[in-house]
């Protein structure tokens, strides 16, 4: 159950990946109107789900559960688009990006939980290969005139970790809350677009089918995917993995020929790939050894029994 959680987790990571290819090809689209008719359109389409399922009761949960999963998911894109409209784009993603290195440091704090060196390592080694692409050429500049980016980049990234690491703690709030956390997180991102942005709709079939797959995906099944990941699977793996939706975003940027394949892109593949096989060492051993045990147990039952 462990490893199938963890994998499902990690999935949020690939549809992540895809922010900036249909960020990219959903026009200039200001970023809160985005958000909130991305959360809008997913957390319609999971009350639909829900309900043709007769599970709509279970996204109804108590006013402390909304707040902190609207919290969590609002908190988190209000602070990182203040971060990137405040301080230099590069700068406020470096920053943000700690928040899966926290979430490895933070996972310390559950029960059950031990945080090992090759957690750690692994993290950082990923941590790496990220600031490796998201830093590009111009690398960490950090200017006092833009603290409150600064700041509110430091924010985005403590309240997608403490969001990530508390819902272990909610773990009998099932995942079909989050679908009220996508409604919530919409309404207010639209409040925010009308009191921060102008509006600017997105043009045509293709910038709408891009906003729709953006719901569908990045900003719609990934976060009740990551919800059941970090619940059931393991916390300091997932952390180490989300290194991973950086680098394979580049990838597909590539890929549609926004960019070129070079080696930096090379070594921070290699760096991100390293720092999730350190990170997921214990799994990837114990799945190792559980193998090998199986056909010895099965030949010790086959010996032990009385022939008829």
């Amino acid at each position: 159950m462990r490893l199938r959680a963890t994998l499902v987790g990690l999935s949020a990571v690939l549809m992540w990946s895809t922010l900036g290819l249909f960020g990219a090809a959903s026009g200039s689209v200001p970023p809160f109107l985005l958000n909130g008719l991305c959360f809008g359109f997913s957390g319609v389409a999971a009350v639909i789900w829900l309900a043709a399922r007769g599970r709509l009761r279970l996204m109804r949960q108590s006013v402390g559960v909304l707040a902190f999963g609207t919290t969590g998911l609002f908190g988190f894109h209000f602070f990182y688009f203040t971060a990137i409209r405040n301080a230099p784009p590069v700068d406020a993603n470096l920053i943000n990006y700690t928040w899966p290195l926290l979430i490895v440091v933070f996972s310390a704090l559950l029960p059950g939980e031990r945080l090992k060196a090759h957690h750690i390592a692994g993290t950082v080694i990923g941590l790496l290969g990220a600031a490796l692409l998201v830093a590009g050429d111009k690398g960490l500049d950090l200017d006092p005139a833009h603290l409150p980016g600064y700041l509110a980049a430091v924010a985005s990234a403590l309240f997608w970790s403490g969001y990530s690491v508390l819902s272990r703690r909610l773990g009998k709030v099932p995942t079909e809350a989050v679908a009220s956390f996508c409604l919530a997180t919409s309404a207010l991102s639209f409040l925010s677009h009308a009191l921060f942005e102008t509006t600017v709709w997105p043009q045509g079939a293709g910038e709408w089918g891009a906003v729709l797959a953006l719901a569908a995906f990045p900003v719609g099944l990934a976060f009740f995917v990551w919800d059941f990941g970090v619940k059931k699977g393991d916390i300091q793996v997932l952390g180490a993995g989300a290194y991973a939706a950086p680098v394979l975003s580049t990838l597909l940027l590539i890929a549609f020929g926004y960019g070129a394949f070079t080696l930096k892109v090379t070594l921070a593949c290699a760096l991100v790939t390293l720092g999730a096989l350190v990170a997921a060492k214990d799994m990837i051993f114990a799945r190792s050894h559980n193998r090998r045990a199986r056909p010895a147990e099965a030949g010790q039952h086959s010996k032990g029994r009385t022939p008829r």
